[in-house]
């Protein structure tokens, strides 16, 4: 019993020690856990709480404190995880198996899950999807020794340079693999160091990736998030198969074809994958020649009208596609999320408004120079302000609706768009031509 009571009093006394290290000198025990196993890792801060375990993780290098999150009970992980911050969070939680990730993602709160997962998954053909996050980063104070024993570990992973990041997890710099194996053991990493070295971000497309890969001359560039922290890391063969690839994909999906057609794909196969496409094509044609067909009557009476549908449409079709374009580059970006959609929505209706107005006082001075008509250029000027009033809104939440429906805004959002822009040119033109006909 007494043996018992010693045991425990040690325990505590130990744990209280640890409580005391942890906290007054964060940099030295991350130190520490950085030499230490995984295991040895999730087995000391299992027991901190959850704000000091965070603390010692951001000092740690991130494969490192990967691996202690993936090595610790659920109940720890997820508080250890709710107290990081998402964006750090998700970037330890990239670098684990799909599997490990998963089962620390099932421990959250869904709506953080959610967040989480958002956050460690990348557009397709962007840097993020593309680079391999099995990254192994050092500690400028780190030697050649520790370097050699921490890479023979990793003899599945194909090493050229060897990445060096701050206390924050943010890039400093980098050795060349050749100067580090010639360099004496117990040279630092900082004195070796070359910098600036060259990055890429997370969210830059593909293609971008490729010209700074020759452009530097280099075969493999780390990637970085917006505060310059290294989530993995990109290799040139593999980005110049993807940008070959993303090129080709990307010139079909724009016009309702499949990526997975070919030149000289069957015919059959080609028929199968564009008919649908198609046919949704035909209806939304159908739908904005119905809305015309409302107007028969006025029509027939100002044919000056039919002359000017196509101006009113044009003009709102290109206000939505600019919206769409830049809305689409903000979420592939990740500068804008779907939960921003209003205050998006605001920024393009406002925009749509202003160059409406530039473009109705052209537009009716135009009209009116060539009918002599007051009324025939007020009708078309107040229609190019409500359609592309409308258009703008349009470009913005159309593509954020797809995306919150998890459907590809770039293969379907110019044929919803160009619906929804001609409908509202042509109800907007003839609607209010027909409610000042007697000004006609």
């Amino acid at each position: 019993m007494a043996t018992s009571r010693v045991a425990t009093s040690r325990n505590g006394a130990a744990a209280s020690l640890a409580e005391r290290v942890l906290e007054r000198f964060p940099d030295e025990a991350a130190e520490l856990l950085e030499r230490a196993s995984a295991l040895q890792g999730a087995e000391l801060l299992e027991h901190q709480s959850a704000a000091r375990a965070a603390s010692v993780l951001r000092r740690m290098t991130p494969d490192r404190a990967a691996r202690v999150i993936a090595a610790l009970p659920e109940r720890s992980t997820r508080k250890l995880l709710e107290a990081l911050d998402p964006n750090r969070a998700a970037s330890l939680l990239a670098r684990l198996d799909s599997s490990e990730r998963d089962a620390c993602l099932a421990t959250l709160d869904p709506l953080l899950a959610e967040e989480l997962r958002g956050l460690t998954e990348y557009p397709p053909q962007t840097a993020g999807a593309l680079m391999d996050p099995r990254i192994t980063t050092f500690r400028p104070d780190a030697t050649v020794r520790d370097v050699v024993r921490r890479l023979r570990t990793f003899r599945s992973r194909r090493v050229q340079d060897v990445f060096i990041v701050d206390m924050d997890g943010r890039l400093l710099g980098s050795v060349a693999m050749q100067e580090v194996v010639l360099a004496p053991p117990g040279a630092t990493l900082g004195s070796l160091m070359r910098s600036p070295t060259p990055s890429a971000r997370a969210t830059s497309p593909g293609d971008e990736v490729v010209c700074e890969l020759q452009q530097y001359g280099v075969s493999s560039l780390p990637v970085v998030d917006f505060d310059g922290r290294v989530l993995g890391i990109l290799r040139q063969d593999a980005m110049v198969a993807a940008a070959r690839d993303a090129a080709s994909a990307e010139a079909v999906t724009m016009v309702g074809a499949s990526p997975e057609e070919r030149a000289l794909s069957a015919p059959g196969f080609a028929v199968r994958k564009r008919l649908p496409w198609l046919l949704i094509n035909l209806i939304t044609a159908f739908l904005a020649a119905a809305v015309v067909g409302l107007f028969e009557d006025t029509i027939a009476t100002y044919t000056a009208l039919a002359v000017l549908l196509p101006v009113v449409a044009g003009q709102s079709g290109n206000a939505g596609a600019q919206a769409l374009a830049v809305t689409m580059r903000g979420l592939a970006l990740r500068e804008v999320r779907v939960r921003q959609w209003l205050r998006v929505a605001l920024k393009e209706i406002a925009a749509g408004f202003g160059n409406g107005l530039a473009v109705a006082l052209t537009t009716s001075l135009a009209v009116y120079l060539w009918s002599r008509s007051l009324g025939l250029a007020g009708v078309i000027g107040t229609s190019m302000v409500l359609s592309m009033t409308i258009a703008g809104f349009a470009g913005a939440v159309v593509p954020m609706l797809l995306t919150a429906l998890r459907q590809d805004p770039a293969q379907s959002s110019s044929i919803i768009l160009t619906t929804v822009t001609d409908v509202a040119g042509f109800f907007s033109f003839l609607g209010i031509a027909t409610l000042l006909s007697r000004f006609l």
